[in-house]
């Protein structure tokens, strides 16, 4: 099989169940964006020191993609149905974001002035990945306005940005540098 097929050349593409739709549909630039945050999240964990919450984003990744696939799905309840496949992400997932973030925090001194995205190459890494996981956030919401999308997708790509903001700190942190401040 062969990478490219061709039947995109025409600015269509096709969603899962096989209907085509044309590239800049809401639902394209939803998966889109969450396969972006995805790959931002890969640099981001290449970035050194990589064992800095590398599992913890691995499952991150791991949920990226399964949202991507439930966002590429226009009926995602019937295609759950007739694939067996999971749900997309559960409360548990985004419970266990905001776990991550409260013991992320315990380390770090509060804020008091707003943080510029910058200091260490994993801590800018890990804000770039924020700003890609928060178009993912705007395009979803966009999506979720004119079809249905699941609230826990919503949630967890919110949770998903705040988690990427406080480890961002938390490199800056361990690399002894301070964070940059506005």
């Amino acid at each position: 099989m062969k990478i490219y097929t061709k039947t995109g050349d025409a600015g269509e593409t096709s969603l899962a169940g096989g209907n085509r739709v044309p590239k800049d549909d809401l639902r394209v630039a939803a998966y889109g964006d969450v396969d972006e945050a995805n790959a931002a999240i890969g640099a981001a964990r290449s970035a050194p020191p990589t064992d800095l919450a590398d599992m913890l984003l691995a499952q991150v990744q791991r949920a990226l993609f399964a949202i991507g696939g439930a966002l590429a799905s226009p009926e995602p309840a019937a295609l759950r149905a007739s694939h067996r496949a999971k749900v997309a992400v559960t409360a548990e997932q985004i419970r266990a974001l905001e776990h991550a973030i409260d013991d992320a925090e315990q380390a770090l001194t509060p804020l008091k002035h707003f943080v510029l995205p910058a200091g260490a190459p994993k801590a800018a890494a890990l804000h770039l990945a924020r700003t890609a996981c928060r178009r993912a956030e705007r395009s979803t919401v966009h999506l979720a306005r004119e079809q249905p999308v699941a609230a826990e997708i919503l949630a967890y790509l919110n949770r998903l940005s705040d988690l990427l903001f406080v480890l961002a700190r938390q490199a800056n942190h361990q690399a002894g540098k301070p964070d940059v401040t506005w």
